[in-house]
């Protein structure tokens, strides 16, 4: 079953364009876009299943350098 979610992002102090540029890199990240708010960017992520969105949120999203926390919100309709 696919799945889409958005996944909200702080970032550390004026890195967002930096990891807006490495977001961009990562498979199944469909669209990303800096933003204003509590969160610096917000991130349009499909994948296969809830296993792989989970993949690709922790060992992708999260690992990239600046990246302080994310808040993933699954697409249900």
């Amino acid at each position: 079953m696919a799945v889409e979610a958005y996944v909200f992002i702080e970032c550390e102090h004026a890195k967002s364009k930096e990891v807006l540029d490495n977001l961009l890199k990562i498979g199944g990240v469909k669209e990303a876009r800096i933003v204003t708010g509590p969160y610096d960017l917000i991130a349009l992520v499909a994948a296969s299943n809830f296993k792989v969105l989970g993949d690709v949120v922790i060992s992708k999203i999260q690992s990239i350098n600046y990246v302080k926390r994310t808040l993933t919100n699954v697409i249900i309709d």
